[in-house]
């Protein structure tokens, strides 16, 4: 790593700040099920980096004797609304805490080129920091989404004094999560209403704002071809840096490279604890994080709760709060044993009861195998080889338009029944359940799938359906293809309990807008179509040809309880 000059001027010159424990702390602690917190003091400091520019950092004290070290970097600004529930938590828990802006954000120089120069700051950051007079010597790290991402870039390369890290619902490969299933996200489009935006004192006004822009997007987005229309919004925004992502279609590109750290799960023996949500937007990452820590041998814990990604901030919190106070204490501080009673922990979905595991997905359960059927049907039995095939098609002028799931905002577990109305997809049901049957692990699917046209995207969705007939999404996975013939598809990860008298609802559609663009059928960036071709797709039933696999709780209620 390149040494930095360290500019000590502003941190001295910053005068310290009267302690702090305003009523929006105690209620947080309160909130999050903390211990009462202790007064801090904070300051604003200057960390120079090594390319000249200076990001801006607050750095918060306890008033008591400081347990540790914790550093964060992010793009929304320091508000009380993003450091309320890490930087000011965990001072009020006895740490000093480092909080700095990204480049291009805030108060921190240079241009703003999200996700692209975190890596070489956060470094940089980690430099500054170890010439302090109050630094102790090590370290750990913390936060969530973007400021969970900006740990695995700064684990591609582990600082040697990193002694733990805390990440919550955080991709580590945004090339992966933006172009990743061959179709682009468009949440990464809606996202860059909040990154960057300038902090208004008048919250409110903030918030409108953000909307107004969110609204903008959403007309961009509809646009065909959509490239001209944002190209003309972004750069008028200030937003130009989306561009390349929109155009850089191949994930083979060296474009994508700052992009990518997934050599972070190769080279971190960091004692890891992840948190996950069964409805968040990164849980395939999360999922890829743990395995691939624990298939290592390394120290990694995971938390998996029936969250959506803005349950970070609320319904996650009386478990994210607790659990990462007990990792810090116990890794970084050393001050208690870590009180966690087992690696992995997850919250089955309906049932609303925490689990406590060995490991994910666990070895001991079954598999369900249900074949699908002409006229709608999933069952046990596979069909014969007179079996005809089903057909629909997918109009990307009127695309099937997405409900729920996993989203970055207004995803979850929601009532998809609408999607029994409409023609342009295929809807299988299993038999009522005779018993409550618990999803444990990732289901797969197995298509004899073809399309009228070569290039097609497949949406996969596995519903619950109640004895009302009111149908609500589980578990999806989505894939752009080219060609024909069978395709293997693993959906998400899942802990859920379908009821007894309920069925399972498996969905195959040909796209899922605006959560993914829509597939134009000419085998082109589907941003720059111009023109958009229905195509006919069609699932081939004979001999048991296209069948689901659910993997299913063996010991439903082994190691137990409700929280």
């Amino acid at each position: 790593m390149n040494s930095i000059r360290i500019d000590r001027s502003r941190a001295m010159d910053d005068a310290l700040k009267a302690p702090t424990l305003p009523l929006v702390n105690r209620f947080h602690a309160w909130r999050a099920r903390l211990p009462e917190p202790t007064p801090w003091r904070t300051r604003t400091v200057r960390i120079p980096t090594r390319d000249g520019v200076t990001l801006g950092a607050d750095l918060f004290t306890p008033v008591v004797p400081s347990k540790g070290v914790l550093v964060a970097v992010g793009p929304y600004g320091r508000g009380i609304a993003m450091s309320v529930g890490f930087a000011r938590a965990f001072a009020g828990q006895g740490y000093t805490v480092l909080f700095a802006s990204s480049r291009g954000t805030a108060d921190s120089g240079g241009d703003l080129d999200p996700i692209r120069a975190d890596a070489n700051d956060y470094h940089d950051v980690v430099t500054w920091m170890r010439e302090q007079a109050w630094y102790p010597g090590r370290f750990g790290t913390i936060g969530g989404s973007y400021l969970g991402y900006t740990q695995w870039a700064l684990m591609s390369d582990p600082p040697p004094d990193l002694a733990a890290a805390v990440v919550t619902m955080a991709p580590h490969d945004f090339s992966r999560h933006t172009w990743g299933t061959g179709s682009f996200r468009f949440d990464l489009v809606d996202w860059s209403a909040d990154v960057g935006a300038p902090e208004d004192p008048n919250p409110l006004r903030g918030i409108l704002s953000r909307a107004q822009t969110r609204k903008r997007v959403a007309e961009v987005v509809k646009s065909v071809p959509m490239l001209p229309a944002a190209r003309r919004f972004f750069l008028e925004a200030g937003r130009e840096w989306l561009l390349d992502r929109l155009v850089r279609d191949d994930l083979e590109d060296p474009f994508w490279a700052p992009e990518r750290h997934a050599d972070a799960l190769d080279n971190a023996d960091v004692p890891t604890l992840i948190f996950a949500g069964w409805q968040d937007v990164f849980l395939p990452q999360s999922m890829r994080q743990y395995a691939r820590l624990r298939e290592r041998g390394a120290n990694v814990a995971l938390t998996v709760g029936a969250w959506t990604h803005i349950d970070i901030l609320f319904r996650g919190q009386p478990i994210i709060g607790p659990e990462t106070l007990d990792w810090l204490d116990a890794h970084l501080a050393d001050t208690v044993p870590l009180r966690r009673p087992s690696r992995v922990r997850v919250q089955v979905a309906v049932e609303k009861r925490w689990r406590e595991l060995r490991e994910w997905p666990p070895t001991d359960g079954t598999t369900m195998t249900l074949y699908l059927h002409p006229g709608g049907k999933l069952d046990p039995e596979a069909p014969g080889p007179t079996a005809l095939p089903a057909t629909f098609v997918f109009d990307p002028a009127h695309p099937t338009p997405t409900i729920g799931g996993n989203l970055l905002t207004g995803g979850g577990y929601r009532d998809d029944s609408a999607y029994a109305r409409r023609d342009d997809l295929l809807i299988y049901n299993s038999d009522p359940l005779r018993s409550d049957l618990r999803l444990f692990g990732a289901p797969s699917v197995l298509l004899s799938h073809s399309t009228e046209h070569a290039d097609s995207d497949v949406f996969v969705r596995i519903s619950d359906v109640d004895r009302k007939g009111r149908s609500r999404t589980v578990t999806e996975t989505y894939r752009r293809r080219r060609g024909s013939g069978k395709l293997a598809l693993t959906l998400n990860d899942s802990a859920y309990l379908f009821r007894k008298g309920h069925r399972v609802r498996l969905l195959v559609a040909g796209g899922s807008f605006p959560q993914y663009s829509r597939n134009p059928g000419t085998g082109e960036n589907p941003l720059a179509a111009a023109i958009l071709h229905s195509n006919k797709h069609e699932i081939r039933h004979a001999d048991g040809a296209s069948v689901l696999r659910l993997p299913i709780d063996a010991e439903p209620q082994r190691n137990s309880r409700e929280e």
